[in-house]
């Protein structure tokens, strides 16, 4: 996947807006001029390509970031409707979600304006395990592509994750048997995008990104964008990279 040079994050320059904006101002996201456009930057990548935002729900969610002195559940909302206006430009009929903690929901087809209520339906409670979730989005493509519903790009499968999850060694063997089923590499990505400045998350992120084909991944199907690998990067910067490498 895309190498990102290293830097510190924070949402204006990452999300595009202050963490601290309203809803109704988040699907306006500015970006300077010299930034890349996902929609014509992408090419003919992102009209064909379905995408699936699956998002921490935890009760750490609760805590205040020290670094921005804001909760997670701030900067994760603003995070998960920034990553759905854009996902949403380029699948039109909608994103899938997925929403987790020691259990998850899923929700089909959704648009941005759905966001803000499924958030306050879903508060922050219970302990994080992302095995079972991710395990459920891998299924639901390898179904769709059994029956030729699938899209000629594939998948990218996006987890925003502020809280270490219980069940690292599971995720990681989760992640190394669907790699095993894809015919290739571009065919299925999974794009983590860390929120908050957890330190033992950061590293098991990295070793996501970083270790699983030596674990026995047939191919390397997993970003991570940490908060110091992010150098003044928009949005649409890492989803470029992720839609094009």
């Amino acid at each position: 996947m895309a190498n990102i040079n290293s830097g510190d994050m924070n949402p204006i320059n990452l999300f595009g807006f202050a963490s601290d904006a309203g809803f109704s101002t988040l699907g306006q996201v500015d970006e300077e001029p010299s930034h890349p456009d996902v929609l014509t930057d992408g090419g003919d990548l992102i009209q064909n390509r379905n995408y699936t935002l699956i998002v921490d729900r935890s009760s750490n969610m609760s805590i205040i970031d020290p670094t921005h002195q804001i909760t997670l559940q701030s900067i994760l909302e603003d995070a998960t409707l920034a990553v759905a206006t854009h996902c949403e430009h380029l699948d039109f009929k909608g994103i899938n979600l997925y929403f987790y903690n020691n259990s998850f929901e899923y929700c089909d087809r959704i648009t941005t304006e759905r966001i803000p209520a499924l958030f306050r339906q879903h508060p922050p409670s219970h302990q994080p395990h992302l095995a079972p979730v991710l395990r459920d989005a891998f299924n639901r493509y390898f179904q769709h592509r059994r029956y030729g519903e699938t899209k000629a790009n594939g998948e990218i499968i996006f987890v925003l994750i502020g809280t270490m999850p219980l069940d690292p060694d599971d995720v990681k063997q989760t992640i190394i048997t669907a790699s095993k089923r894809l015919y290739r590499e571009d065919e299925l990505g999974v794009l983590l995008l860390q929120v908050g400045t957890d330190l033992e998350l950061q590293s098991f992120l990295i070793s996501l990104d970083n270790e699983l084909q030596n674990l026995g991944a047939k191919f390397d199907i997993c970003d991570a964008v940490t908060f110091d690998t992010i150098n003044r990067a928009t949005l649409s910067e890492v989803l470029l990279a992720a839609i094009t490498d």
